[in-house]
């Protein structure tokens, strides 16, 4: 018998996940340098010096395990997000908070309801936990935003099997968002059976007033699991740290499953710093407003549709399927990252960068596309 027969079923039938080209990978490929890497939604302005900080004073412990229960960083959260440390489960990153939920609440029998478009671990957790995945179609533009989250698409998807709905708000890779009454609405009506998992992963980016802060809903939704990340507006995506808000009773549960350990002592101390640097928060989002105009008046001026978007990237539909136009780019120094795997074949999805990246990017895209 071969290893793989001995693996579970819904394991053997996975595709991994498919990360962004790292820069260095495309140097050794093609021998380039000053490469431009808009594909995973990183922060352009870099860590915190803060962060930085707390990093080189934790260096003299590295033979030492770090908090297990990481006492500081999530007395630190419970603080700003003014819930109680014991509703907090931190995660090697957001995704390692996704999967623990998977792991503590889908079974073979089970089901879990996503969006089309929609974060790629979702399915990935799920099939891995034995469950089924659903989708549940987006809007197609005549009745909500195009390519949006379509709540009501979710409520005909509930059945006595569904034990967990993941909504991604706002949502990679489409950076669509609900709003505030309507996803509060959808979340109050949902049956005792079912947990909702909101993933805020671009939550601080997000300037509209009726984006809604789901972790202000927790005392009423007992069922309500809330994610977020340091990876993304706080610029620490190298040391992977993200956290669950949710009831104690859920967090509880998810501890029970959170491997010892799953976030390091520099990754505890540089998340705190950062947490605690608002001057550079501010910074990163101004910079993303100021980032995401300059690449909207491109698209708007080239004729190239795009879905407006709410996070710290863009998707934009090149005409004709991506990948030939991916590849060019790659060519030409500058990273994106190709969604066909999200159901978007002639879409690119590209970071916002500083002011100079996205015109490097820009001018590549010309080249590439002979405008």
């Amino acid at each position: 018998m071969k290893p793989i027969d001995l693996a579970l079923p819904g394991v053997k039938a996975l595709t991994p996940y498919q990360p962004g080209k790292p820069i260095s990978e495309l140097e050794r490929e093609l021998g380039i340098t000053n490469i431009v890497k808009l594909a995973s939604n990183e922060n352009p302005l870099g860590p915190s010096p803060k962060a930085l900080e707390a990093i080189v004073a934790g260096l003299k412990d590295l033979h030492l395990y770090p908090d297990g229960s990481a006492f500081a960083l999530r007395q630190a959260l419970a603080n700003h997000l003014n819930v109680s440390p014991n509703q907090i489960t931190l995660g090697n990153g957001s995704n390692d908070v996704l999967e623990m939920v998977a792991r503590t609440f889908l079974s073979d029998s089970s089901e879990a309801l996503f969006s089309e478009h929609a974060f790629a671990v979702y399915p990935i957790v799920t099939q891995a936990s034995g469950a089924k995945g659903v989708v549940a179609p987006c809007h197609d533009g005549s009745q909500g935003p195009k390519y949006g989250h379509n709540l009501d698409a979710f409520q005909q998807r509930i059945t006595p099997n569904t034990k967990i709905v993941f909504i991604a708000n706002p949502n990679n890779p489409t950076g669509t968002f609900l709003g505030r009454e309507s996803l509060y609405r959808f979340l109050l009506n949902l049956p005792d059976h079912c947990l909702a998992v909101i993933d805020e992963a671009y939550f601080e980016y997000v300037d509209n007033d009726d984006y809604s802060n789901a972790v202000e809903w927790l005392n009423e939704l007992p069922n309500l699991i809330v994610t977020r990340t340091f990876s993304k507006a706080y610029g620490l995506a190298a040391l992977r740290v993200g956290y669950a808000v949710s009831s104690p009773e859920i967090a509880d549960l998810l501890n029970r499953v959170r491997q010892p350990f799953n976030t390091s002592s520099l990754a505890q101390d540089a998340a705190r710093a950062a947490l605690s640097d608002r001057n550079y928060l501010e910074l990163s989002i101004a910079i993303n407003n100021q980032g995401l105009k300059q690449l909207e008046q491109a698209f708007r001026q080239r004729g190239l549709e795009y879905i407006p978007s709410v996070g710290n990237f863009i998707t934009f539909d090149v005409g004709r399927l991506a990948t030939s136009v991916y590849e060019a780019l790659l060519h030409e120094g500058v990273i994106v990252r190709p969604i066909a795997n999200y159901g978007l074949p002639n879409h690119l999805r590209v970071t916002v960068g500083n002011q100079d990246q996205n015109r490097v990017f820009i001018q590549a895209l010309d080249r590439v596309l002979g405008l």
